[in-house]
């Protein structure tokens, strides 16, 4: 008892809640998927689920396809996202704080409000839904996913190695190329992570955007649970949960990568 009477006294006791939290809303639906993913209608234990999505072309080519439009997606955003946060890192600390808080703002209001806007916005411009319109879509919603982790990396930037890299008679460019694009690539990874994941398993984006005509992978599990196919669209939710942790590792070993380089 006393054991127990010490542990609620001390600082590790403020934890419980959000082991609590983390077991009913992590741990315990992740478990209900595997279990789901590996068993038929009846409980038993099978491989079909694995058989049926490796057998259907239609699925295998939406799956393909979805991660193709998250790769054109993250790339697209790093065009557009690291020159802001770049040009934002460089700019006076109240200007820059103002912009940025400009871009988080369309944050706070849902993403479906927003991606109806944008439908809106493609009416009234007269401007046919599609493909580019997803693209498009994507990019609106999750650019700023992008833009803040670099821009919060160079603005953490040690100004001493930029110093040093001109000291040594680097041009402006080669200080960028050698310097500054090195050290901020944990900004770059964690925005890919952010922006890469949620458009693979994303569908009322390209349900609005497309008038339901290009069906990500993300819209095919939610069909398959819509129609009560549990045990399938578990088992393609899990397919989609392993390729975002294969990425997430792959993000992992990148930045390990270049905190070596750095030391």
């Amino acid at each position: 008892m006393s054991k127990i009477t010490r542990f609620l006294s001390s600082r590790k006791s403020w934890t419980i809640p959000y082991a609590v939290f983390a077991a009913v809303f992590v741990v315990l639906p992740l478990l209900l998927i595997v279990a789901f993913a590996f068993t038929d209608e009846n409980g038993a234990f099978t491989l079909a689920n694995f058989s049926k999505f490796l057998s259907h072309p239609e699925a295998i080519n939406t799956f393909i396809y979805s991660i193709g439009i998250a790769f054109a997606n993250t790339l697209i955003c790093i065009l557009l996202g690291y020159p802001a946060a770049w040009i934002l890192s460089q700019t006076h600390m109240r200007h820059a704080s103002t912009v940025v808080m400009l871009f988080v703002l369309p944050m706070w209001v849902n993403i479906l409000v927003r991606t109806l806007a944008t439908v809106a916005l493609f009416d009234f411009a007269d401007i046919p839904l599609g493909e580019g319109a997803l693209l498009f879509g994507m990019v609106y919603n999750f650019i700023p996913f992008m833009i803040y982790p670099i821009y919060n990396t160079l603005q953490k930037l040690d100004r001493s190695y930029v110093e040093a890299a001109e000291d040594l008679g680097a041009t402006p460019l080669q200080q960028f190329l050698k310097v500054v694009l090195p050290l901020s690539m944990p900004g770059v990874a964690s925005g890919i992570l952010m922006v890469f994941m949620p458009t693979i398993s994303t569908f009322a984006i390209s349900e609005l955007l497309t008038m339901n005509n290009i069906k990500l992978f993300g819209t095919t599990i939610q069909e398959n649970v819509n129609n009560s196919m549990w045990n399938y669209g578990a088992a393609l939710s899990l397919i989609m949960l392993f390729l975002i942790g294969a990425s997430m590792l792959f993000a992992a070993d990148d930045n390990q990568t270049e905190k070596g380089g750095v030391r």
